[in-house]
């Protein structure tokens, strides 16, 4: 029984995580990482929060990337 609850604890962390990262990337990062996406509408955006908060990691890598790396 704790394997699974420790499971949960940490799928549920993994979502939160993801949730908050997605937020903050739909509304500043994405733009850094698709400069096509700069301008898009809230529609596109709302689309794109729950992949983002699937892939948290990943964006966020490419995030740092496209921040720290200007070429």
């Amino acid at each position: 029984m704790i394997a699974a609850e420790v499971l949960v604890v940490l799928l549920s962390a993994y979502a939160v995580l993801g949730t908050l990262f997605a937020v903050a990337f739909v509304a500043r990062g994405i733009a850094q990482i698709d400069p096509i996406a700069k301008d898009s509408t809230l529609g596109f955006r709302l689309i794109v929060l729950p992949g983002a908060a699937a892939l948290w990691p990943l964006l966020l890598k490419l995030w740092i990337q496209k921040t720290w790396v200007r070429t």
